[in-house]
């Protein structure tokens, strides 16, 4: 046959190429016209009617949900705050470690001897010595002396994790500790004030 003659040849070439004019296979036109249907099917969904929730109110739906699960289980633990005991589990105490030296060593250090957070080695304690009252005060905060309110933070069994941490560090004899908060002087007033 000859190719000037030839019905699927085009009449334009581009660098000695010429077009061939084949019709595209079925499934490609199938699958081309199914997806012309689903984006019209979506858009009528989504956009039209909204029937369904689109990306931002289905994230605000999961992250209610989120916060129920984190406020119920907040709401048992602060419940069962009577009957928590440290725990002697080394793998929690790790964990509970491994808490403390990330959040909480920049405020009372790595060894518990304090900076800017009160000594947490010694006997003085101004919101109370027993494991409880060291619970309450990670998961609630003392935000007027500036230690953070963790609730929102960290779960309910880090917190118990790095309060028995801290319960281990009583006791202990860092270098160059913090004077217990009973014995510091208080700090006078600038010049300035």
């Amino acid at each position: 046959m000859n190719e000037e003659n030839d019905p699927l040849l085009l009449d334009h070439e581009v660098d000695g190429i010429r077009e061939l004019d084949n019709n595209l296979p079925r499934w490609w036109v199938w699958l081309f016209n199914l997806t012309i249907i689903f984006a019209v099917v979506y858009m009528g969904y989504y956009h039209v009617i909204g029937a369904g929730d689109l990306q931002v109110p289905a994230y605000q739906k999961e992250w209610q949900k989120g916060e129920a699960l984190k406020a119920a289980a907040l709401a048992r633990f602060e419940a069962a705050l009577g009957t928590l005991e440290p725990s002697k589990d080394p793998a929690v105490l790790a964990q509970g470690q491994h808490t403390f030296v990330t959040l909480c060593a920049p405020c009372h250090r790595a060894d518990g001897g304090g900076l800017v957070g009160p000594n947490l080695c010694d006997d003085y304690w101004i919101h109370g010595s027993n494991f409880v009252d060291n619970v309450r005060t990670i998961l609630n905060g003392v935000p007027e002396k500036g230690m953070l309110t963790w609730k929102g933070v960290l779960k309910p069994n880090e917190i118990h994790a790095v309060a028995s941490y801290i319960y281990t560090l009583r006791g202990t004899h860092p270098s160059n500790p913090k004077p217990p908060e009973n014995q510091q002087q208080p700090e006078k007033p600038s010049a300035f004030e």
